[in-house]
């Protein structure tokens, strides 16, 4: 015989507020996925090192094309704003202060992952694909690839493209952004 728990969902607005009230503590690394307040893990410093080139060489490529958003939450529903590694968003004067970046602000969405390879493909790139999200990249350190996942239709990706050293990176999203995969994966 299962049980059946009951849950109820945190929203966005509640979230915030919880935020503002002084809830969490001020250092502590959290994100709301489906509802529910995760925990993010420690950044390591080959975690680090990765979102920085990945910064650099994205600025390099876009710096008049898109925003070059780093660990800032995007509210992809009422119950999930999580907190990607970097996310290329479509150009806005205000840099988006008058509100966070919703599904049809975001290009490109990209989570770099080493111990955390398992949770961001199991339960990140999914919720990308239900907001409907163009385009996730997954840069797996611990395999050494990288993941390209596009087509969203019902809820999941349709497209996984797998990207290996000596390859390039293609975005489907914005055409002219082309790197190679050794320079990514450093």
């Amino acid at each position: 015989m299962s049980v059946q728990v009951a849950r109820r969902l945190i929203t966005t607005a509640e979230y915030h507020k919880m935020i503002e009230v002084g809830v969490f503590g001020e250092d502590e690394r959290l994100e709301l996925l489906d509802g529910e307040i995760i925990e993010m893990s420690p950044i390591g410093s080959r975690h680090v090192a990765a979102v920085n080139r990945l910064n650099r060489l994205l600025n390099l490529h876009l710096a008049n094309v898109a925003i070059i958003s780093v660990q800032n939450p995007v509210e992809l529903s009422e119950h999930s704003e999580p907190q990607p590694d970097l996310t290329l968003l479509k150009w806005r004067d205000d840099f988006y202060a008058q509100a966070l970046p919703l599904p049809e602000d975001v290009f490109v969405v990209i989570e770099v992952s080493d111990t955390t390879v398992e949770k961001d493909r199991e339960l990140k790139i999914p919720a990308y694909a239900r907001a409907g999200l163009a385009e996730a990249w997954l840069v797996d350190l611990y395999n050494d690839r990288i993941e390209i996942h596009s087509q969203p239709n019902n809820g999941v990706y349709q497209e996984i493209r797998i990207v290996l050293r000596g390859q390039d990176v293609i975005s489907k999203t914005i055409p002219q952004l082309v790197l190679k995969a050794d320079d990514i994966l450093g």
